[in-house]
C-alpha cells in the first residue's frame, strides 16, 4: 500500500480549502452534484468494492457487501439529496422585546466549515466512508478521506476510483499505514470523524486537539442485549443470531451480550443455536458466511473464549455441520455462546467485534438496568418484549447512544435518525439533519433596526433614567 507523507496531504489539504474559499457562495446544484457522482460511482462499482472487500476479508459475503456497504450508501446520497435545500435554509431566531418590536431581526445560518477528514474502519469500508462523505458534501464541503490499511485492496480501489469522479480539490483519498493514519488525524481540518475502536479514539482526539479541530468519534463497546420475560423468544434469538452473524459479528453495534431472566436461559441458548443453523447450516465453504479479517483478530478471539472458559464459562460451539475450524488455513470462526460469565474474564471487559456471545441471567429488570448503568455508556442497547411499561423503563433508567426496541442493529438503518454514540461509545452523531448540522457551521446572524437602541434602553453612558428603566423591567 502506498503511504502518503505529511507534507503531501498537507499540501492537498490546502488546495482543498483554497478551492473551498475561492467557490464561496456555492450553489446548491454544485453539492447535488458532487452526491450524484457518489451515486455514480456506488452504482458502476459496487460489484468491484464487493469482490476487493471479500478478498480483504479471505472472504466476504457478495450479497451482505451489496446489503450493507453498497445499498446504504446510495440510500443516504439520495435521503441527502432530497433533504438539503431544507436543512440549508436559515433558520429565524427569536428577539427578546422590545427589540423585536423595533425592527431588530436574528436568524441562524447553517455554512459549511470547510474541509471534512474522514478516518473509515475496515468492517464497513465502504459503507462508512460514503455515509458521512455524502453528508459533508451535502453540507457544502470537501473532504479528504483515509480508509483502512487492513481492507487494502478495497482502499487501494477507492484511491484509484474517486480521481475519475472528482477533482483532487472536492475529494481526495489518503492510503498508508498507522504512522499515515497518525499524521492524518494530525492535520489541521476543519472537521475530522473517526469510526473505530474506543482506544484509538483516544489518540485521535489528542493528535486533533493540536490544531483544535472539532472531532465526531463514532467508536464501541459493548451493546446489551435484553429479554424480557413478555418476549418472543424463537423470534428474538432468531433476530439476535442475524445481527450477531452478519458480518462475523464484526460490526460496532453487534449484540455484545444477551441478558436473559434466569428461567429462559436454556431456551434463550437453545433458540439463538437455532437461528444460526437455520442462516448457516454450514459455515467454512458456505458463501454467505464471512470471515474474521485476519489472523491476529482470530487469535484475539480465540482468546477471549479460552480465557472465559478458564475462569469457568461454559463454552456452546454452534457448528451446525459439524466442520474442522483447526485444520483450515482461513479465518472463519464459528458462533461461540458462553454462559456463567463474569465480570473477571475479558469477554466482558472488552468489545468482542465477532461471533462470540456471553450470556448473563437475571431475576428482576432493575438488575439489568443497573448492571448496564454501572458500565461504560454503549453505543447499542437492544431491548425485546411486549411489556411496554418494562421497555419504557429501561429507555428512561439506562443512557446508550441509540437504541432499537424488538430487534436489533435496526437504528442505524434509518437515515433520519442520528447515529452516534455517548462517553466511551463516541462524541458527536452523523445521519439524519444532525449529521448535516455535524459538517455545517451554525452561524448567527442579528440585524440592527434604524433606531438607536443602545440610547433609547440606557445602555450607553452617562446612565440615567432609561437605564434604570430597563433594569427594572429585565429583572421582574
Amino acid at each position: 500500500m502506498n503511504e502518503t507523507n505529511r507534507a503531501d496531504m498537507l499540501a492537498v489539504l490546502e488546495r482543498q480549502r483554497t478551492a473551498f474559499t475561492a467557490a464561496r457562495p456555492e450553489a446548491l446544484s454544485v453539492r447535488h452534484d458532487r452526491l450524484e457522482r457518489c451515486a455514480t460511482l456506488l452504482k458502476e462499482h459496487g460489484e468491484a468494492f464487493a469482490k476487493a472487500m471479500s478478498a480483504d476479508f479471505g472472504h466476504r459475503s457478495h450479497e451482505q457487501s451489496m446489503l450493507t456497504d453498497i445499498m446504504p450508501s446510495v440510500s443516504i446520497v439520495r435521503y441527502s439529496q432530497k433533504r438539503m435545500k431544507h436543512w440549508s435554509r436559515p433558520e429565524k431566531r427569536h428577539v427578546n422585546f422590545p427589540l423585536n418590536l423595533l425592527g431588530a431581526r436574528a436568524e441562524v445560518r447553517y455554512e459549511p466549515k470547510g474541509v471534512i477528514g474522514i478516518v473509515a474502519p475496515w468492517n464497513f469500508p465502504v459503507g462508512l466512508t460514503m455515509a458521512p462523505l455524502a453528508q459533508a458534501f451535502a453540507a457544502g464541503n470537501r473532504a479528504m478521506l483515509k480508509p483502512s490499511e487492513f481492507t487494502e485492496r478495497t482502499s487501494e480501489l477507492m484511491q484509484e476510483l474517486f480521481p475519475r469522479y472528482f477533482a483532487e480539490e472536492e475529494v481526495a483519498v489518503v492510503t498508508g499505514g498507522p504512522e499515515t493514519g497518525q499524521a492524518f488525524c494530525g492535520l489541521p481540518f476543519d472537521h475530522l470523524l473517526f469510526t473505530g475502536a474506543t482506544p484509538i479514539g483516544r489518540h485521535v482526539l489528542h493528535a486533533a486537539a493540536d490544531h483544535l479541530v472539532p472531532v465526531t468519534l463514532e467508536l464501541g463497546g459493548k451493546s446489551p442485549t435484553i429479554f424480557g420475560r413478555s418476549a418472543d423468544i424463537q423470534r428474538s434469538a432468531e433476530r439476535v443470531a442475524l445481527g450477531k452473524m452478519m458480518n462475523a459479528g464484526q460490526i460496532c453495534l453487534a449484540p455484545d451480550y444477551l441478558m436473559v431472566p434466569e428461567e429462559l436461559e436454556d431456551r434463550a441458548i437453545a433458540a439463538v443455536a437455532a437461528g444460526v443453523s437455520s442462516m448457516y447450516p454450514t459455515l467454512l465453504a458456505n458463501d454467505d458466511y464471512t470471515s474474521v479479517i485476519n489472523r491476529r483478530h482470530r487469535d484475539r478471539l480465540v482468546g477471549l473464549v479460552e480465557d472465559a472458559r478458564e475462569k469457568g464459562a461454559e463454552a456452546i460451539v454452534v457448528n451446525p455441520g459439524g466442520e474442522d475450524f483447526a485444520g483450515t488455513n482461513g479465518n472463519k470462526m464459528p458462533l461461540t455462546i458462553l454462559r456463567n460469565v463474569n465480570d473477571d474474564m475479558r469477554v466482558m471487559q472488552e468489545e468482542i467485534f465477532g461471533p462470540v456471545l456471553p450470556v448473563k441471567t437475571y431475576r428482576a429488570i432493575d438488575e439489568v438496568i443497573d448492571y448496564v448503568n454501572a458500565h461504560d455508556r454503549p453505543l447499542g442497547l437492544y431491548y425485546f418484549g411486549q411489556d411496554k411499561a418494562e421497555a419504557e423503563k429501561v429507555l428512561t433508567r439506562t443512557i446508550s447512544g441509540g437504541v432499537t426496541v424488538n430487534d436489533v442493529i435496526f437504528h442505524v438503518s434509518a437515515d433520519d435518525l442520528p447515529f452516534g454514540g455517548i462517553g466511551p461509545s463516541g462524541m458527536g452523531s452523523y445521519h439524519g439533519v444532525e449529521g448535516f448540522r455535524t459538517f455545517s457551521h451554525a452561524r448567527a446572524v442579528y440585524r440592527q433596526p434604524k433606531v438607536d437602541l443602545a440610547k433609547l434602553a440606557g445602555l450607553r453612558p452617562p446612565y440615567g433614567a432609561a437605564t434604570q428603566r430597563t433594569l427594572k423591567m429585565q429583572l421582574k
